[in-house]
């Protein structure tokens, strides 16, 4: 399981996110990264994350209690 979090200072609206892991990103209506939940335990969010052109995703693997 990965705790995600957004530097919105960061995000440029990209979508990059969005197209990887649809579940867990969207963009909002200022055009900026958000989450749609702040854990997930799918792998398409490290991709995600590797692939933020802007570096604005950082993922913590956590294990479930």
């Amino acid at each position: 399981m990965y705790r995600i979090s957004i530097d919105r200072s960061l995000c440029n609206g990209y979508g990059v996110c969005e197209a990887v892991a649809p579940d867990v990103f969207a963009l909002g209506d200022d055009g900026l990264a958000v989450l749609r939940t702040g854990v997930s335990e799918d792998d398409a969010v490290k991709e995600a994350c590797d692939s933020c052109p802007m570096g604005a995703i950082s993922i913590a693997r956590v294990e479930a209690a």
